[in-house]
């Protein structure tokens, strides 16, 4: 770049994409630095995770979902480029080559920093059927949309989710509400595989209970079609499952290949590396963040995959702050997460059995039920507390929480536990609030981490 204007390029325009930019630009004037956005989609800076809800109509309107707008954007100096895709990154050369999909026409663009959020793609396996007409992923506004119109249009009520972790359980109940019969195909033995199984199947009943069809340890082999070519049923091994709608639920992978065609480095769960600073290893003027990168697991210490929203909205700030002439770092994540199905809450931090065995942790597991108000204050709700911790040192290393109203947020004291790599033992001191209406006299947090303490000793 020509004179002491840098220009900074920045691959995706949703969370963390955007929010590097108006960091950045908080820090730099335009004259300092120019910023160019490109987004191959039509929206940016929305909420994808809030699709399941506009689509089940707890949101209204789409627009509701968006953040800031490219207008918006725009107005604030920095030029996104919607409708425009990256094709090509040159590292040596320091440029990009874009292609404006209205238009066809390509063009190089040089960059003095780049910033790479292209976030993840939906897993869409080859089977069969799979692009048939009434066939819906979930991933954009413009597929929520696009279900919508679908789900309007069409004159049979029967729906099948394929996938059961959380888009797939969010899904089913956007179905329900919209009242589908609906049925889940779940390869793993429960739903939600981000629980241990035992906790997994207190979703599953509640599920069931909802009146919805639950196939667990089955895959779909194939999408059956009908003479005017669409979806009628879904195929497994066993059985076919007729369906007037699918939906796709089955996770994303990140978004990586622009980075791996250029030679950046690529880790084990397929995300790019990066430094505390969300900079691109050995790449001193690259960053990446949100679904395209791997994290740091502060419980386990090895690298992961998460995509979530949260995760995405920090890296842009930290990556905005890194670009415009500040310093801030990520340190990594616990791994918490919450989602619902209907009325029931579900939630988890840290580690599950299985990660724990694959850390080589010794741990001891304790599971415990209680209510989400004192037991005898109206209302109270049942709650499933299921707790981890290390075997000889009693440090924390996972909570699950299933439950209906109250349950999922009490995740986060948890959350706060593992950052602050809390014992159990030291757990069952904090100084939580309690009052009838929103706690019994002992948290059930707190009363997990009791037993936990106990199984520790015991071990």
């Amino acid at each position: 770049m020509s004179g002491t204007r840098e220009r900074l390029v920045i691959i995706g325009g949703d969370a963390t994409g955007m929010s590097a930019a108006s960091q950045a630009r908080r820090l730099r004037k335009p004259e300092e630095l120019e910023i160019v956005a490109f987004e191959r989609g039509d929206f940016a800076s929305y909420s994808a995770c809030g699709i399941p809800y506009w689509v089940g109509g707890d949101v209204e309107d789409r627009d509701d979902l968006i953040a800031r707008t490219p207008r918006e954007h725009r107005e604030r100096g920095i030029d996104l480029r919607t409708r425009t895709e990256v094709r090509r990154l040159d590292v040596p050369g320091k440029r990009v080559l874009a292609r404006d999909l209205a238009s066809g026409e390509e063009y190089w663009t040089d960059y003095d920093k780049l910033v790479i959020a292209t976030g993840a793609r939906p897993i869409r396996p080859p089977l069969p059927g799979i692009d048939a007409s009434g066939v819906h992923g979930v991933q954009t506004l413009g597929d929520g949309q696009a279900l919508i119109d679908a789900l309007r249009r069409t004159e049979g009520r029967r729906a099948v989710v394929v996938g059961a972790g959380y888009i797939g359980v969010e899904m089913a109940e956007a179905l329900i509400r919209r009242g589908y019969e609906v049925t889940a195909v779940n390869r793993g033995k429960e739903p939600m595989s981000t629980l241990d199984p035992d906790m997994g199947r207190l979703v599953h009943d509640a599920m069931t209970g909802m009146g919805i069809e639950m196939v667990n340890d089955a895959e779909v082999t194939k999408v059956l079609t009908g003479d005017d070519g669409r979806v009628r049923a879904v195929a497994t091994d066993d059985a076919e499952y007729p369906a007037d709608i699918v939906v796709l639920g089955l996770g994303v992978r990140p978004e990586t290949t622009l980075a791996e065609e250029a030679g950046l480095p690529i880790g084990e769960n397929g995300g790019l590396l990066t430094d505390l600073a969300m900079r691109v290893r050995g790449h001193e003027d690259i960053w990446a963040g949100g679904d395209c990168v791997e994290v740091l697991d502060l419980v386990s210490g090895r690298e992961r995959h998460i995509a979530l929203g949260t995760h995405a909205n920090k890296h842009g700030q930290v990556i905005g702050s890194n670009v415009g002439g500040g310093y801030a770092t990520f340190p990594g994540v616990v791994g918490t997460a919450v989602s619902k199905v209907c009325d029931l809450e579900i939630a988890r931090t840290g580690l599950r059995e299985k990660e724990a065995r694959a850390a080589g942790l010794q741990y001891v597991a304790v599971t415990i039920e209680s209510t989400s108000r004192a037991g005898y204050y109206p209302n109270a709700a049942p709650m499933t507390v299921k707790m981890l911790a290390e075997r000889r040192t009693g440090k924390l290393l996972g909570v699950q929480i299933v439950g209906r109203e109250g349950a999922g947020k009490r995740v986060d004291v948890a959350a706060v536990a593992l950052t602050a790599r809390m014992t159990v033992e030291q757990m069952t001191a904090l100084d939580l609030g309690y009052a009838p209406p929103f706690s019994p006299v002992w948290d059930p947090v707190l009363v997990a981490a009791r037993k936990a303490v106990t199984a520790v000793r015991a071990g």
